[in-house]
């Protein structure tokens, strides 16, 4: 329940600064008598669209840390807290890239995700569930794939990709609205006084229905960027302990435990076949492991 609410209150603040953002710049008021002003339209889509993708990724450490549970361990207070910090700072700097917080959440699947705003400003975080299935040599190939997730630029790029797609869904989705509400006018010009109930419907429907075919890009992407953290692991922890990671988590099959939106963000990504491959975040475990193999 916590976390439902805390995505529904973090989605409320973004539309609500979106939502001034395009009152003072005026950018609303791309309907006229005259017909849609497209200029006027496609900057409001893109404010809302790359918008809400960026505020997500700024604020994603902070919503990952809350939806999750994750404590960032700020002083080991043990040997296996000892060691995972030392073990991503090793990783990191041989990445080039800036020490990440280091967490642990509580979960019973073996699972870890990364996120950050940028290179030098990331999260790695792993679950009770890895520490408790998995082996040190597995659990370090797990690390280096999420430190290649950060050293890759993944979040940014995933952001991009993500504004890109919501901006033409936006867009695309209000000229079919407002072509739907001038047809039930008659398309008259002159007794067309702006949009009705027809428009905001069609507008929530076609945006929908958008959405959901255009995830299926964004989703195509996460998985491509899977099997590069895969290979940027293999580099940092060795091809073998990588494999053998992987192989432990097909081993276990656990349903994630993590939140929706952070599900991208893990290394386990569950199970998928027929028409919901397209929509699956992670390939399956089985090419993953293949693909290392044949890297060798």
């Amino acid at each position: 329940m916590k976390r439902v609410a805390l995505f529904l209150m973090t989605n409320l603040a973004v539309l609500v600064v979106l939502g001034i953002t395009v009152n003072i710049l005026g950018v609303n008021r791309f309907i006229t008598q005259q017909g849609l002003d497209l200029g006027t339209l496609f900057v409001f889509a893109a404010i809302f669209g790359f918008g809400g993708s960026f505020i997500s990724l700024a604020m994603s450490k902070w919503i990952a840390k809350r939806s999750t549970g994750a404590q960032v361990i700020e002083q080991p207070r043990n040997q296996t807290e000892a060691w995972l910090v030392q073990t991503v700072r090793d990783q990191a700097e041989r990445a080039g890239i800036g020490m990440p917080e280091v967490a642990i959440f509580q979960a019973p699947d073996p699972n870890a995700f990364a996120t950050g705003a940028n290179k030098n400003n990331a999260l790695v975080a792993v679950s009770s569930g890895l520490l408790e299935h998995m082996s040190r040599d597995e659990v370090e190939a797990v690390l280096a794939h999420e430190v290649s997730h950060i050293a890759n630029g993944d979040m940014v790029t995933l952001t991009l990709i993500q504004g890109v797609v919501n901006t033409f869904v936006i867009f695309i989705a209000r000229i079919v609205a407002f072509a739907v509400d001038r047809a039930l006018h008659g398309n008259n010009s002159e007794g067309y006084q702006g949009p009705g109930i027809a428009y905001f419907v069609t507008s929530i429907v076609a945006e929908i229905v958008l959405g959901f075919l255009a995830s299926a890009v964004v989703m195509w992407f996460s998985r491509q960027r899977e099997f590069r953290a895969d290979a940027g692991g293999s580099a940092l922890a060795g091809n073998a302990k990588m494999v053998a990671a992987l192989e432990r988590l097909r081993a276990v099959h656990e349903p994630s435990h993590l939140p929706s939106q952070m599900a991208a963000f893990g290394i386990n990504g569950g199970l998928g076949d027929g028409l919901k491959r397209l929509f699956m975040s992670h390939p399956p475990l089985e090419e993953r492991i293949q693909a290392l193999r044949a890297a060798r």
